[in-house]
């Protein structure tokens, strides 16, 4: 078994021991927020740790209506400029906490008057002694280069977060049930892509909303992992140019949650499907394109994190397939440091 199956595997485990000790350790964090009562808030990060960032910017939007910014760590570490953020809150997410770009930025930040909070898996670290408050997402060692759990928790324990923040009892219930949830979810089998993926040059990963910030992630691997050029776009761009480089030989895969936005997807795949007979949905409302299995959590933020984690079986298993290593990927490291 490889690492990255492994670790995919001890998922619903990690966000299950994050979330027991969510009273202790992210209640109090969620009470400085309110506080503070931010005007915006802006996150800090870079490779998946920024698609866990952009799930959070959804899920804060949506359920805070706050409006949520990426930060460019270059800011910080190449051009040296100060912020003012005196009315902001800052979102700080990194696996390892070492990189000195995503360091020097909350350092900024948090200078600059904001309320920072670190999302990190590894305490003590820089960007833990960088930030006003930290957030062990307790995903456990992660020894795979691909992040999976991590990415995971990360998302976990914003959401956990937003629920104490907004003393939202739909979300706080449906991340109570989400270790069950996400049990069901590992082992749901997506392999009827395989082949179809395996054999293509390149590949589009839609989604909306909390979904588009799962197709980055999802794209992400099958560059990490398979060695595959893949392109996340939010299925409202497709018709923006996109889609002009579908054809039959160019798979398509639509991450949908029971969300507002599902409809939205269904009538774009639909739209692709006539041409592409390589059209893969995760909704049951395509009679156009092929049906992924799902899990339906009773939360639509959660409904959209549950779809990664057969992602993640199905990529490791493409890896494999495409003769790679997925615990090696070429050229790339488990900590990435940049400035």
């Amino acid at each position: 078994m490889t690492l990255m199956r492994q670790e995919t595997e001890e998922i619903p485990a990690a966000v299950a021991r994050l979330l027991a000790s969510a009273p202790k350790t992210i209640a109090p964090v969620a009470e400085a927020l309110r506080a503070f009562d931010p005007h915006v808030v802006v996150t800090i990060a870079r490779g998946s740790s920024d698609h866990a960032a952009h799930f959070l910017k959804y899920a804060i939007e949506l359920v805070l209506g706050l409006p949520v910014a990426s930060q460019g760590p270059s800011i910080a570490s190449i051009f040296g400029a100060p912020m003012k953020m005196g009315h902001a809150a800052a979102l700080a997410v990194s696996q390892s906490g070492a990189s000195a770009d995503i360091v020097a930025m909350a350092k900024t930040a948090r200078a600059g008057g904001a309320l920072t909070a670190a999302l990190v898996n590894t305490v003590p670290s820089p960007l833990a002694d960088s930030c006003a408050y930290t957030l062990d997402i307790a995903a456990g060692e992660e020894q795979a280069v691909a992040a999976t759990k991590s990415y995971v928790n990360s998302i976990v324990a914003g959401l956990s977060l937003i629920a104490y923040w907004a003393d939202d009892k739909a979300l706080k219930a449906a991340l109570a049930n989400l270790p069950e949830q996400l049990e069901k979810a590992e082992v749901l089998d997506w392999s009827l892509m395989l082949e179809t993926v395996s054999d293509a040059q390149s590949l589009y990963i839609l989604g909306r909303g909390p979904t588009m910030a799962i197709a980055a992630e999802a794209a992400l691997k099958c560059k990490e992992t398979s060695v595959l050029h893949a392109e996340a776009y939010s299925s409202a761009e497709m018709l923006h140019g996109p889609v002009s480089l579908v054809d039959r030989d160019f798979p398509v895969i639509a991450f949908a949650a029971r969300d507002a936005a599902e409809d939205s997807i269904v009538e774009i795949i639909n739209g692709i499907a006539p041409k592409n007979p390589h059209c893969y949905i995760s909704s049951d409302k395509s009679a156009d394109a092929i049906q992924l299995p799902f899990i339906a959590t009773g939360h639509p933020l959660t409904d959209a994190l549950a779809l990664i984690v057969p992602f993640y079986r199905f990529v490791e298993q493409l890896s494999l397939h495409r003769g790679l290593d997925p615990d090696k990927p070429a050229a790339l490291k488990k900590v990435t440091v940049t400035r």
